[in-house]
């Protein structure tokens, strides 16, 4: 708590030197559905484009037979195709894929994160995410409003933003 009170004036500068990047965007269609965004809209314009999905059956081989080869490879792509400029689309849901999401973000590869809620009137993306942001490598969406009553992501939506991003990487991209 004491590390986030003394980062807010920090914060707060670098909010001012990028403004753009921390203005929510409304209504930007990609893939004809319509996000609100926070970040680098200019990341909509990469050649390239992969999501990140950890599929469950991946997880259940590691965990039931201790077959976890498929999972840490799928892994290991993801971050070999960021490396190459992928710009890699995700919820970043399940602790696999937070464990690529952070890996990416130690790095500085380029990310598109889906979010479950919208942002709030002083919204500002937390710790890592708010580093991403301001260097201009994260673009953050959400095709939600902003609840602030949220506080669990359902199924539904879990597999709702994992089509997004799907969406996202497959479709040609029209802002």
């Amino acid at each position: 708590m004491i590390r986030y009170v003394q980062m807010n004036p920090q914060r707060l500068a670098t909010k001012r030197l990028m403004p753009g990047f921390f203005r929510v965007q409304h209504d930007v269609e990609i893939a004809g559905r319509k996000y609100d965004t926070i970040g680098n809209i200019k990341i909509l314009q990469a050649e390239l484009f992969a999501p990140v999905h950890v599929r469950s059956v991946w997880v259940e081989d590691a965990e039931r037979h201790g077959d976890d080869k498929r999972l840490r490879d799928y892994k290991n792509g993801c971050i070999a195709a960021a490396r190459k400029g992928t710009v890699m689309v995700s919820p970043f849901i399940s602790p696999h894929e937070k464990a690529v999401l952070d890996y990416l973000l130690l790095e500085h590869h380029t990310i598109i994160y889906i979010a479950d809620n919208g942002f709030g009137e002083y919204y500002k993306p937390a710790s890592a995410l708010f580093d991403a942001v301001a260097e201009g490598r994260m673009l953050i969406l959400s095709p939600w409003q902003h609840d602030p009553e949220k506080k669990h992501v359902t199924r539904a939506e879990c597999v709702a933003m994992n089509q997004m991003a799907e969406e996202i990487c497959n479709a040609p991209i029209t802002t």
